[in-house]
């Protein structure tokens, strides 16, 4: 089973996009934070944010395919999804354990989203039975989980922060977690913002990189581990997409000389039809700026601008 939950957040109209920039800020805090460069291989984990898309039927899966399949398909075209199922519904061990089944793949990766009923009702707050029920649930993928991430609202301000520090410490520290901030004082306030950050690094977490268009402010550019999460949301193969994408390209190629160890790169789309065709776009930039040998989904398709 799979959602669809498009990401309003940050989205303007298309005939706005043209006055955007979308310009990615330098690299600032990360170039003291992501560490020393190794010869370790980076990991690169790129997909989608669901696999019940019907409009890819005869583009990545074959005709006539049944919605159970579906899984089965898109585990052969992508080595990640970002799994927002699980912000809605808690799933427990025994439907992670039969998604985990399809995943054969040794690389391939599930990267769950916390409840929103801790993220954003909680408070942080007698939180503790919801978050031992969904890593109940979670834990179930086994090796084929990747780290998890956790969205706050865009009204939940660093003035709450001394709640979310606290849950954050009793997060399990062998569980990779990685952090969306939305609220603009997390940006804006520059103690907030420090404390934020520093916060994340003392606890060996990452912090999510928002790339959209209405919210420039959270493609922040900090890696607080060496290992990057990026949601890219895209606008349905406007013209923008392609720039925006081979800037992401360039500045990823920085990352892995300066020791860049995972990347986990989303896209999200107001048409989730064309989801699989920027895919197919960043990985091909990614094989040509960076030198890598990424395996794209199979399209009957490739054009894409």
């Amino acid at each position: 089973m799979s959602y669809f939950y498009p990401m309003e957040f940050g989205r303007v109209p298309a005939a706005d996009l043209g006055r955007i920039d979308f310009t990615l800020p330098p690299g600032g805090v990360m170039h003291t934070t992501i560490g020393q460069p190794t010869d370790r291989s980076v990991k690169i984990y790129i997909g989608c944010t669901q696999w019940g898309r019907k409009e890819w039927i005869g583009k990545i899966y074959p005709r006539g395919m049944k919605d159970t399949a579906a899984l089965d398909h898109y585990v052969s075209n992508f080595n990640a999804i970002e799994l927002n199922a699980t912000h809605y519904q808690v799933y427990g061990p025994e439907v992670i354990g039969r998604w985990a089944a399809k995943a054969r793949a040794d690389d391939f990766r599930f990267c769950p989203k916390v409840p929103q009923a801790i993220s954003h009702y909680s408070g942080f707050r007698n939180a503790d039975a919801l978050t031992t029920a969904f890593l109940a649930g979670i834990l179930a993928f086994e090796d084929k989980l990747g780290p998890v991430f956790m969205q706050l609202s865009e009204q939940y301000s660093p003035q709450a922060s001394d709640h979310l520090f606290r849950y954050l410490r009793a997060w399990p520290a062998d569980l990779p977690f990685f952090l969306e901030v939305r609220h603009r004082d997390w940006f804006a306030d520059p103690g907030a913002n420090t404390a934020l950050f520093d916060t994340l690094r003392n606890l060996n977490m990452g912090a999510v990189i928002t790339d959209t268009a209405g919210r420039r402010d959270c493609a922040h550019m900090t890696l607080t581990v060496p290992k990057a999460f990026i949601r890219y949301v895209g606008n349905s193969m406007h013209a923008s997409d392609d720039s925006r994408m081979k800037a992401w390209a360039l500045r990823i190629r920085e990352w892995i000389a300066e020791g860049l160890q995972e990347l986990y790169f989303f896209v999200h789309t107001p048409d989730e039809a064309y989801a699989p065709e920027m895919v197919n776009e960043m990985i091909k930039l990614l094989n040509t700026t960076c030198g890598l040998q990424l395996r794209p989904p199979r399209l009957i398709q490739t054009s894409l601008f």
